[in-house]
């Protein structure tokens, strides 16, 4: 049995303050960021300290069409076993759309985009959280998500969807109450509501996080304090239940230890407000395939007919379409909203990249954000974020974008550096046979 307790999202930004910060009984780290054989030394410290670190996915996509990569789940379960972990955590969300199933390109969103609650939706995740289970060494838990938009003809709940989600599976819930909040400014939707709905004994552990509202719309960014709003949300699930762990996430805009250490005392009233705080809940580490399943759960459990996935995929794919690729909203769907998804998914991007490819904004400087924004317009994301960092270099160079020679010879270089399959030779006549190469077979 694995214990945990007040927590925070482990990132590379703050890694010193986390070892030093009191009152710390566990970590969660975003898990396609680590390298199973190249552990960063912080949280190898943490974990010999007997700090309980968790693996937070953020790209298995088990809310899409298709079934799950069977790549990605033995990443998964290879940071899992290196970490040691006593369960790993996803999203109810789909990353990608379009491929096979639709017969037209793939599509990558960069970021959570919200599953229909509807039965079709409901089977295609069901038998995908199976699948992973089966594929991973310990419980799956899975986390509701953010949104700024809300398909049209949905047929239940969230709390509801969650709740068969759970009967069905035996998955746990992960329980976002900054989501939460973001879906009742967005979305109408009642908080308490969702709590009264939701399944509780299934609860893994809780997110809090800040974010911050813009013309009407709520932006649930982690880059901003924890508000009031979602600290009360809080208060009213642990009158509930009492939560087994708690964690603050934040991911840019990083305060000072302080404040973080601050936003962690107030999460810990919140809870002790609420009447949870008392003592730990146990995480039980039995078969990830079977726990909670009941036979009614299994009796509903069969797999979805290729139909449902096929019209999920249709879907979906006109959906991220209209988001990235500029393609008529579909029906339903409010425009003005989809305008405001489609432009948050494209500022995504353009961080990201600049996370991994962080010498384009230095040699870009001011420019870079709009010429990354624009490129984005006309240029959907097909292949994860290194890829699309390359392209947008290439865009740049291609299309006569950059007029300063002293640039253009800079992106020109790094994108020799990093677009071959090893580290350019310093040898005159190694580079110049390659470049050569890259040029013939440009051709």
């Amino acid at each position: 049995m694995e214990r945990l307790g007040t927590g925070i999202g482990w990132r590379p930004e703050i890694a010193d303050a986390v070892e030093r910060m009191p009152g710390i009984d566990w970590v969660e780290v975003v898990a396609e960021n680590v390298c199973p054989g190249h552990l960063p030394e912080s949280l190898r410290r943490l974990r010999e300290r007997g700090v309980t670190v968790v693996p937070h996915g953020v790209s298995l996509g088990l809310g899409g069409a298709e079934r799950p990569d069977a790549g990605r789940l033995t990443a998964l379960a290879e940071r899992v076993e290196a970490l040691r972990a006593p369960l790993v955590t996803e999203h109810i969300a789909f990353v990608r759309a379009g491929g096979p199933l639709t017969a037209s390109p793939r599509l990558e969103a960069g970021h959570l985009l919200p599953v229909p609650r509807t039965r079709d939706a409901l089977d295609v995740l069901c038998e995908n959280i199976r699948i992973a289970q089966d594929a991973l060494p310990v419980p799956l838990a899975v986390e509701n998500i953010a949104a700024l938009i809300s398909w049209p003809g949905e047929e239940m709940t969230e709390g509801q969807f969650l709740y068969d989600l759970a009967d069905r599976t035996g998955v746990r819930l992960l329980i976002d109450v900054a989501n939460l909040h973001t879906n009742h400014v967005n979305r109408a939707e009642d908080p308490a509501e969702a709590l009264a709905e939701l399944p509780l004994e299934a609860l893994a552990y809780v997110h809090v996080a800040g974010g911050f509202e813009r013309d009407g719309v709520w932006h649930d960014s982690h880059a901003h304090p924890v508000p009031r709003p979602v600290l009360d949300i809080l208060t009213d699930l642990a009158s509930r239940v009492s939560p087994p762990g708690v964690l603050l996430e934040r991911d840019e805009n990083f305060p000072e230890p302080g404040e973080l250490e601050g936003e962690l005392r107030a999460i810990r009233d919140a809870v002790e407000k609420g009447g949870g705080g008392a003592g730990r809940a146990m995480i039980s580490q039995g078969p990830p395939s079977s726990a909670g399943r009941t036979a009614s759960s299994e009796r509903s459990a069969g797999a979805p007919a290729e139909v449902a996935r096929q019209r999920l995929a249709l879907a979906q794919t006109a959906l991220l379409s209209a988001l990235v690729a500029g393609t008529p909203a579909p029906e339903g769907f409010a425009r003005v909203r989809l305008g405001v998804q489609a432009r948050a998914l494209a500022g995504k991007r353009a961080d990201v990249v600049a996370k991994v490819a962080p010498e384009l904004p230095l040699i870009l400087g001011a420019g870079y954000r709009p010429a990354f924004l624009a490129y984005a317009q006309g240029s959907p994301m097909t292949d994860g974020y290194r890829r699309d960092a390359l392209t947008f270099a290439e865009h740049l160079l291609l299309g006569g974008a950059l007029t300063e020679a002293r640039t253009r010879r800079q992106v020109r270089e790094w994108w020799l550096e990093r677009s071959g399959p090893a580290p350019r030779s310093r040898r005159p006549a190694v580079r110049l046979a390659r470049a050569t190469r890259k040029v013939l077979l440009r051709r």
